[in-house]
């Protein structure tokens, strides 16, 4: 067996842009990036478990077990629902990230997507794209953020109704999917995890103006999704959900016009569904949200809270800095601290075998 080399890249992505809630999800030029390395056993000494190093953003939160960590779990819960029990001997992984942790950019979603790859090329599975984002969608049940990593681009996506078993089966918790294995589990621990049905998810890539950046301004603050999401009510009106559907509409294909239409973008980029409620847990975001338009920053074409926040994306063709730096100017008058990016649209997924 010789030494087997190959490069994951999974770009960061943005959720709901606005008026598309749990809908439509954009992927960001940020990536989380794994070197892995698989040597042959050498067979007078014992065959070691999977090594992880990690650097980039999270480095010192991310745990590297790989029994603990959330994308070789992945990859391990691919290779057993394909009949393999164990990580191969002798894996070494290096995840290099740029992603921020819980700011609404989708780090969760690369790294399982980041899993699902590793997991399939481990297992040299040929997986079909369509296959593995049903295994994304059995750990992360969104669609909005896996699906954009994985396919790239600016994409609408949705659960497919299911009939009943397959809809029990794409509801088991995340606890059997990906349990948590005790400190005294062996290799032979949790063989049988619960299969994916097929074709959980569908989706459809809208076009992209190739004029139109993305200003990411990222409040130096954590917002976990689950945290952002109990603030929201369980019912709605119909007004406030025809307002974000008429948006919503337009929004899909205006930002793939030449060139874009900032009074409509703007416009179209607004929301009643989420961010309303999101407002007290992100000191300064109606500000932003309302203070910074084409008007007063000529190039802008809306802007709008990336995923669960608190990372604020405005889309714009030029101005950018100006941009990022009224937005710094009404955060600190809150009292707190962003940074900022400017990022393209990227790609989907990559794997580079060497």
């Amino acid at each position: 067996m010789a030494t087997r080399s190959f490069t994951i890249r999974v770009p960061a992505t943005s959720a709901n842009i606005g008026p598309g809630f749990d809908v439509v999800g954009l992927s960001l030029s940020l990536h989380l990036t794994l070197t892995v390395t698989i040597t042959p056993p050498n067979l007078s000494s014992p065959a070691l478990p999977p090594a992880i190093t990690y650097s980039g953003e999270g480095a010192d939160e991310v745990p590297l077990d790989a029994y603990k960590n959330l994308t070789t779990r992945v990859a391990l819960y691919v290779l057993r629902c394909n009949g393999i029990a164990k990580f191969p001997s002798n894996l070494t992984i290096h995840a290099d990230n740029e992603i921020p942790f819980g700011r609404g950019l989708g780090s969760s979603g690369a790294a399982v997507i980041a899993g699902v790859l590793l997991g399939n090329e481990l297992g040299e599975l040929n997986l079909p794209l369509t296959r593995m984002l049903d295994f994304a969608l059995m750990v992360e049940r969104h669609p909005d953020n896996v699906t954009a990593a994985l396919v790239g681009g600016f994409v609408g996506s949705y659960l497919r109704e299911l009939d009943k078993a397959a809809t029990e089966a794409a509801s088991v918790p995340l606890s059997e999917v990906l349990p948590e294995y005790p400190p005294d589990a062996g290799e032979d621990w949790g063989l049988d995890p619960p299969q994916p049905p097929l074709g959980i998810g569908h989706y459809v890539r809208f076009g992209w103006s190739k004029s139109i950046k993305a200003v990411a301004i990222i409040p130096r603050f954590e917002l976990s999704t689950a945290k952002a999401r109990e603030v929201l009510p369980t019912e709605y009106t119909r007004k406030d959900l025809v307002f974000n559907l008429q948006r919503l509409a337009v929004l899909t294909t205006a930002l793939a016009q030449e060139p874009p239409d900032p009074e409509l973008i703007y416009e179209a980029m607004k929301d009643r569904v989420h961010q309303p409620y999101r407002k007290s847990l992100i000191p300064g975001l109606p500000e932003v949200t309302s203070n910074i338009t084409p008007c007063s920053h000529p190039g802008l074409l809306g802007i709008c809270l990336s995923g669960a926040g608190p990372t604020i994306l405005a889309l714009a063709t030029e101005g950018f800095e100006a941009i990022a730096e009224d937005a710094r100017l009404i955060f600190r008058e809150k009292g707190i601290e962003v940074d900022w990016k400017l990022l393209e649209v990227a790609g989907g997924c990559e794997v580079i075998r060497k």
